[in-house]
């Protein structure tokens, strides 16, 4: 038996919807010291990808209707791979822009870090773009 009184009108539209990217591992060609320069040296990019409020994808989607996050994740790789860059600042700043130009995006959130720059810690670099 149904409750008695009025009923919420059903969610049509997530209030912010985000694809996270966690833990993407692969070599870049990075940096301004010697070595960094003989060849790629491996990095993480964690990438938070806000599309805003979208309506509410039903169970039988069609793949062109969404953000396909296979295409953002390639975009993090070639931009980060595709020539060398001196400083994790400015290829941060490459990867939001290019990850900002993807249809639907209303804003980005990247961490870049530098997995074996020291033999002791790893170090990161962070930036924010766009609504949040």
């Amino acid at each position: 038996m149904r409750p008695e009184g009025p009923t919420a009108a059903p969610q049509r539209f997530n209030n912010r919807q985000v694809i996270h990217l966690q833990g993407l591992r692969f070599k870049a060609n990075l940096g301004i010291l010697d070595f960094e320069r003989d060849g790629p040296q491996p990095i993480q990019v964690d990438a938070e990808v806000n599309l805003g409020a979208l309506p509410i994808v039903a169970r039988d989607a069609d793949i062109g209707r969404v953000l396909d996050y296979r295409r953002i994740r390639a975009a993090i790789i070639d931009e980060c791979t595709t020539e060398h860059t001196d400083l994790v600042e400015a290829l941060v700043g490459k990867l939001s822009n290019r990850l900002m130009s993807l249809t639907g995006v209303v804003g980005v959130r990247v961490k870049l870090t530098k997995l074996e720059i020291f033999p002791d810690c790893e170090v990161a670099v962070s930036s924010e773009t766009g609504e949040w």
